[in-house]
């Protein structure tokens, strides 16, 4: 079985991952484990991990984030202060896992690492979400650094890039800015499952060919094609 460590495995997506690879020996993380806003956390959760799965690590998958608004018309401060947290849980605690990770692949002769970012890293976001689509945008460019650094050490890098999801995350924000009208966007007709996600995080944790090792899959109803 394959040693994984999963973050965000508590609802949505990170639950219908967890799902998808109980079958493996899966770490997964919440909230309740570590506020990735503590620049403590990372290293914490990534020590915990390699204890519970006796030293080795095999997988990471990066799916813990937040998706708050943040007004153009904050005053600076608050705005300012928004931005960061969503940097810092979106991009930052992700990177330092990945950093971790790599450092621990190069040990081990190699191992995974699946980033889940969003549509929003290629097409932006609302008014109110800058933050969110450019702390997305961040995981892809990190994604693919990763694996044009690090290929010829067996280390592969893969994003995946959701649309509108079914997840509690997504329904205040589909609710207020009118659902059916954003809905007339998605060629498909209707948002993506978590379960549709997680297939897709299985294969590249699992059975992705080494090639592939870069690659961004997008799942998002062909709302933005590229």
């Amino acid at each position: 079985m394959t040693n994984i460590l999963l973050t965000g495995a508590s609802r949505g997506i990170g639950a219908a991952c967890a799902e998808a690879l109980k079958a493996e020996n899966l770490i997964g993380t919440s909230s309740a484990d570590g506020d990735l806003a503590d620049p403590a956390t990372p290293q914490r959760l990534w020590d915990s991990a390699l204890g519970q799965l006796g030293g080795r690590v095999d997988v990471l998958i990066n799916n813990a984030g937040v998706f708050e608004a943040a007004a153009v018309d904050l005053e600076h401060d608050e705005w300012v202060a928004a931005w960061e947290r969503t940097m810092r849980i979106n991009l930052t605690a992700s990177a330092e896992l990945c950093r971790l990770a790599v450092l621990h692949f190069r040990a081990h002769g190699g191992g995974r690492i699946v980033n889940v970012a969003s549509r929003a890293a290629y097409r932006g976001d609302s008014p109110a979400h800058w933050h969110y689509a450019a702390s997305k945008a961040g995981m892809i460019g990190m994604t693919k650094s990763i694996a044009r650094g690090f290929a010829r050490e067996n280390i592969l890098a893969f994003a995946v890039c959701p649309g509108f999801v079914m997840t509690g995350m997504a329904d205040d924000y589909l609710a207020g800015r009118g659902g059916d009208q954003l809905l007339q966007d998605i060629p498909l007709g209707r948002v993506a499952t978590p379960e549709e996600i997680a297939s897709t995080v299985r294969y590249l944790a699992l059975d992705a060919p080494p090639s592939m090792t870069g690659a961004v899959i997008d799942i998002n109803g062909a709302s933005y094609v590229r």
